[in-house]
């Protein structure tokens, strides 16, 4: 019962949500989903670290199909984006948690900047190009 309420809250809240807040919430995800990547890959547990690897990749693939292109910096993060791809398909394949250390900081970066962006855009009510 309460796990039901707490996804319905959940869906609320992310249909109510502007397109900057998913992008934060979408960063929080993928930062989370690392870290359960990193304990399980210290607790030897291949498939957990697996899936969430993988969820980690869906939000950073996520991020790259959603880039608005014509934005000042949209080449710098794809190429962000794309790095990380890589050192999280390392992580994956050699069980590094030093790779996922590494994309935590740079999830954990970003995510940090479009807070920032957010509370900007709250004050000046000016658009936020996300991605």
């Amino acid at each position: 019962m309460y796990r039901n309420q707490q996804n319905k809250y959940l869906q609320t809240s992310i249909q109510t949500a502007s397109p900057a807040k998913l992008l934060i919430m979408l960063y929080d995800g993928a930062i989370k989903f690392s870290k359960l990547a990193i304990v399980a890959i210290e607790d030897k547990n291949v498939e957990a670290a697996n899936t969430n690897i993988v969820k980690v990749q869906n939000i950073i693939n996520e991020f790259m199909v959603t880039l608005d292109q014509k934005a000042d910096i949209a080449e710098d993060l794809m190429k962000l984006y794309e790095y990380m791809m890589h050192r999280t398909t390392e992580a994956n394949v050699k069980k590094d948690v030093q790779a996922m250390e590494e994309v935590i900081g740079f999830l954990q970066e970003l995510k940090e900047t479009w807070v920032e962006a957010s509370k900007s855009l709250n004050t000046n009510s000016t658009e936020v190009q996300y991605g």
